[in-house]
């Protein structure tokens, strides 16, 4: 197959396993996506979306937040890791968000990107699922399954957000985005992988890939 080929191969697939695409994080508006994700850097969704309900009955807008200090914001996120860097990110943006736009979160990559702790990749993920921007960022199970399909050279995440954007229509990114992660935790998991059911990886991955896994299988 072709590149595109197997980038039409990858969304027919993905249409038909998930035609509805339930998000990830729980949150009710932009600003309480903002700090899920931000949240769930080295973090599952899952952990995130148990800890979120009890800050957010706390503080689920910006004012209330800053009624809260540091250390406070803290312990109630300690187990999703990370939480002196969160914390401090939290409290800081929460202020900018005030002073600077009335409460409310910024539609544009540039803004969203200078807050305190909030990278390129949570950026996007509240431009594409809190505004309906098109982007596709680029998680560990996008930046693993690129590389597997033979659709990026898995150098680094910005290489891979790049190649996706290149090959996807852009209509489709702010879903494919999440199909693709559906998809790696489901049939494509970097531990226990089962190529079987990876009818993906198995009909267009990189040939040395399936050739590693005969050699493992066959031992």
């Amino acid at each position: 197959m072709t590149k595109k080929e197997r980038a039409t191969f990858v969304i027919n697939t993905l249409n038909d396993l998930y035609p509805e695409i339930p998000i990830p994080l729980d949150h009710k508006d932009p600003y309480t996506l903002l700090i899920a994700v931000l949240l769930s850097a080295q973090c599952t969704d899952v952990r995130v979306n148990q800890i979120t309900p009890i800050l957010f009955e706390k503080a689920d807008n910006p004012y209330d937040m800053i009624k809260m200090s540091v250390e406070e914001i803290k312990e109630i996120i300690k187990p999703c890791g990370l939480s002196p860097m969160k914390s401090k990110g939290i409290y800081g943006l929460s202020h900018i968000l005030i002073d600077n736009y009335e409460g409310k979160v910024p539609q544009s990559f540039e803004a969203l990107e200078s807050l305190p702790a909030v990278g390129h990749k949570t950026a996007s993920v509240v431009m594409s699922q809190a505004f309906g921007v098109p982007a596709f960022p680029v998680d560990t199970h996008i930046h693993r399954l690129m590389y597997r399909w033979n659709l990026s050279d898995g150098k680094n995440v910005v290489q891979t957000e790049k190649d996706a954007k290149a090959i996807f229509p852009r209509e489709l990114w702010n879903n494919l985005h999440l199909q693709i992660i559906w998809y790696g935790r489901e049939y494509s998991p970097a531990r226990g992988w089962d190529i079987e059911k990876d009818i993906i990886t198995k009909t267009i991955g990189r040939k040395a890939i399936l050739k590693e896994f005969e050699k493992k299988t066959s031992r």
